[in-house]
């Protein structure tokens, strides 16, 4: 998951290839596919936990937690496909 967001943060300015390269090389170091998938989706649910905790927290509702939360979920989980891509790949080189 830290080679993951690493390599992310080093090639943002490559839209597409960026987040492949990162989900190949995240998915070969975590060791096989299925650690490769949940090292790409586990950074956008721990977002997603965070936004909603945040968000009850500073509006003092839950609701807008709740809702916050799930969006950000969805937001990061739109994103996330070349790195999913990636992480198959590198998954299946390991």
């Amino acid at each position: 998951m830290l080679w993951m967001f690493l390599v992310s943060l080093l090639l943002f300015w490559l839209p597409g290839i960026g987040a492949l390269v990162a989900g190949i090389v995240g998915g070969m170091k975590a060791g096989g596919i299925g650690a490769g998938l949940l090292a790409a989706v586990l950074p956008g649910l721990v977002f997603g936990l965070a936004l909603a905790f945040v968000a009850t927290a500073l509006s003092g509702m839950p609701i807008f937690g709740l809702l916050a939360g799930m969006s950000g979920l969805l937001l990061v989980l739109l994103q996330i496909g070349p790195l999913l891509v990636g992480a198959l790949i590198g998954g299946a080189l390991a």
